[in-house]
């Protein structure tokens, strides 16, 4: 009987890292690299069979899910608090949650599967600095703020705009993962966020020398609304 393949997404389980992987891992998780481990675990298991990834994703969880997220957190000032929309399969809060336990992060899910996983995940991980909130990102307007927003995967930043920058208090930043359409998205919704109190968004990146494709980063300052 041969051994299963680690990274076939057939055989269960969480993938084995790369050896270039586990580098990234203990320079963005160093000493909570075994809570990251569990949270790819929790992603390649019951995230899988419960449909919030698919399958075909297990290979590439710590490169182009968990790594890719974290490493936002270093855009992030000490001890600051962190709204995340869209929250999904946990990233990118959970990750950040994770790299950084000084910040407080609020997941803010609509689907109910996914917010008792989250929150399964969350109790399992023992992560005292997330609050998991099960609501549209417009219903918390009002009763939620953080010095930061973040989002990955949610929706085009014409409308991602309207969800985040509300959540945002004055002086923080909307954070939001984008990939190669960052500046095209960024002249479609320049008027939308201007409206909204956003200041000049510009794209930057996270995770120079330590990932071997760094995270593309819409980052928004938040004014006061025009």
């Amino acid at each position: 009987m041969t051994d299963a393949d680690p990274q076939d997404p057939s055989t269960g389980g969480a993938p084995e890292a790369t050896a270039e992987e586990q580098v990234a891992a203990k320079t963005v998780f160093g000493d909570r690299l075994d809570i990251a481990q569990g949270f790819v675990e929790h992603l390649a298991t019951s995230g899988i069979e419960r449909g919030l990834l698919g399958p075909r994703e297990v290979p590439r969880l710590w490169s182009r899910h968990v790594l890719n997220c974290a490493v936002i957190a270093d855009l992030m000032s000490q001890d600051s608090t962190v709204v995340d929309v869209g929250s999904g399969a946990g990233l990118p809060g959970l990750a950040i949650a994770i790299a950084r336990p000084d910040l407080q992060l609020h997941l803010v899910e609509p689907l109910e599967r996914r917010v008792i996983w989250l929150s399964e995940v969350v109790e399992a991980l023992a992560l005292g600095n997330v609050t998991v909130h099960r609501a549209r990102a417009e219903q918390v307007i009002g009763t939620l703020s953080g010095d930061y927003v973040t989002a990955r995967a949610v929706s085009a930043l014409t409308t991602l705009a309207g969800w985040t920058l509300p959540l945002a208090v004055t002086g923080g930043e909307v954070l939001a993962i984008k990939g190669r359409s960052a500046g095209e998205e960024i002249e479609k919704a320049r008027k939308v966020i201007r409206k909204l109190g956003g200041g000049r968004p510009e794209v930057v990146t996270a995770g120079q020398g330590v990932l071997q494709e760094p995270t593309t980063v819409v980052r928004i300052p938040v004014r006061s609304p025009a």
